[in-house]
C-alpha cells in the first residue's frame, strides 16, 4: 500500500495530521472529539494550500486519490494505535457543487471503498446515513 510520508503530531496523542503529495499538495487530518462523550471522534481533512483560496474540502484533481485516501487510512489507524479506547469515529462526505443533497456525494462513496480497510467487520459496525459515515466499535472489543 503506496502512501506520502506522513508528519505526525509532535505528542504522539496528538490530533492534528499531515502530509505533502508529489503534486505539493498540503492535506491536514484533524480529529476532534465529541464534548458529550470524548469517546467519540469526527475525523475532517482537507486540503491547506493558498491557491485552493481557503476551501479546504476543494477536489484537486492530481490523480492521486488512491495515494492520498491510503495515506489518510494509515493516518485513522496510527489515531487509533495511539487511543485504542476510542469507540466512534465520524466522517462526512461534503457533497460537490453539482450534487444533489439528497444523494450520497461523490466523496462518501469514495470513503465507503476505504472503511473495511480501517474499520475490520469484525470488530466494528459501521452505518451511513445520507452523507454521514459513522463507525461504531463492537461492544466485545472495547
Amino acid at each position: 500500500m503506496m502512501t506520502y510520508q506522513i508528519i505526525a503530531p509532535v505528542i504522539p496523542s496528538g490530533q492534528i495530521y499531515q502530509f505533502n503529495t508529489a503534486f505539493d499538495v498540503d492535506y491536514e487530518v484533524r480529529f476532534g472529539r465529541k464534548k458529550e462523550n470524548v469517546l467519540h471522534t469526527v475525523v475532517v481533512f482537507g486540503v491547506l494550500n493558498d491557491e485552493y483560496e481557503g476551501e479546504e474540502y476543494s477536489l484537486t484533481n492530481k490523480g492521486d486519490v488512491f495515494k492520498v485516501m491510503n495515506t489518510i487510512s494509515e493516518i485513522i489507524r496510527m489515531y487509533m494505535h495511539e487511543h485504542p479506547s476510542m469507540r466512534t469515529y465520524e466522517f462526512t462526505g461534503i457533497l460537490g457543487e453539482d450534487e444533489d443533497e439528497n444523494q450520497m456525494s461523490q466523496r462518501t462513496k469514495l470513503y465507503t471503498r476505504y472503511l473495511p480497510k480501517v474499520f475490520p467487520e469484525n470488530q466494528w459496525e459501521t452505518e451511513i446515513s445520507g452523507n454521514k459515515i459513522i463507525a461504531n466499535r463492537k461492544r466485545e472489543y472495547y
